[in-house]
């Protein structure tokens, strides 16, 4: 038998390969640096979480979660239209911040700081998920197909136009092309993805808070991305393993749990900064991050 804390872990990876491969639409493929990545995946799990304690079912609340998700990561695109680089990049952070606030202050839909408890596991085709075995194999199952769209849309005439984006927007519109259209339909896709990681996030943890979707993932998803190399699914799967597990090595170590916390983020940093000094590619990309 699997252990649970085994378990967990696939759980969480899994979680953040949906994440990783996600933002690698955007960053990897049109070159858009968003670090507003985890306000979509926020919003997936509150309105998975808020949905399911009404009564909805789990399908209901997930696609309720990407619709919403979908449509800020459209309109996001549409203000920040005109900046670019690490303009972009802030003003992607501000929606983050934005987002981080909404889940913090309106206590009559999210319930602010007290978070929302009891969350439910899904039931998927009549068949209720109960154990965390079974719900290691649902996120598995979800995992793998997202994974599989991802290598589809990427690989496919449409995936090379958003490439184009990233290489040369300027020469992609003189043949034509709708550049901006092409930048709110990947950031809409990248960010219905994370919803969905959301939604798997808070019916397996049972509770949410607005502090499970701060800055902290941004920085390990963001890790994740650059350590596996942009525009590479293999590399984002493998480093999404990597990074999951290399901060639980510090469990096993006699270090205080008040200083694990920000261990791992100094682990985090020290890695990213690495990558970006001595191989900015990552270790399966293509490109650099620019």
């Amino acid at each position: 038998m699997i252990s649970a804390y085994i378990i967990h872990l696939l759980i969480i990876i899994g979680i953040f390969i949906i994440l990783t491969v996600s933002l690698d639409i955007v960053i990897g493929y049109t070159g858009m640096i968003n670090l507003g990545h985890i306000a979509f995946y926020g919003i997936g799990a509150y309105s998975s979480a808020i949905m399911a304690m009404r009564g909805y079912p789990f399908i209901v609340g997930v696609l309720t979660g990407m619709i919403i998700a979908g449509g800020c990561g459209w309109l996001l695109t549409v203000i920040t239209n005109k900046l670019k680089g690490d303009y972009f990049a802030l003003g992607t952070l501000g929606f983050s911040f934005v987002i981080y606030a909404i889940l913090l202050n309106w206590s009559s839909l999210t319930k602010g700081a007290l978070g929302i408890p009891g969350i439910k596991k899904p039931t998927i085709l009549g068949i209720e998920i109960i154990t965390n075995a079974q719900y290691l194999i649902f996120t598995l199952v979800i995992t793998t197909i997202i994974c599989v769209f991802v290598y589809l849309l990427t690989k496919s005439r449409y995936g090379k136009l958003l490439e184009a984006v990233r290489d040369d927007a300027i020469g992609l519109a003189a043949i034509g092309k709708n550049v901006f259209r092409l930048k709110y339909q990947a950031m809409a896709i990248s960010a219905c993805l994370a919803a969905i990681a959301g939604a798997l996030y808070a019916h397996y943890i049972s509770y949410i808070d607005p502090t499970s979707f701060y800055l902290n993932d941004i920085i390990i998803v963001l890790t994740i991305v650059i350590v596996g190399g942009l525009t590479s699914l293999r590399g984002s799967i493998l480093a999404a393993v990597v990074i999951v597990l290399l901060p639980e090595l510090l469990r096993f170590l006699n270090i205080p749990s008040s200083i694990i916390g920000p261990a791992r983020q100094m682990l985090y940093a020290a890695l990213l900064l690495t990558i970006l000094l001595f191989r900015p590619q990552g270790f399966f990309g293509r490109i650099d991050l620019k």
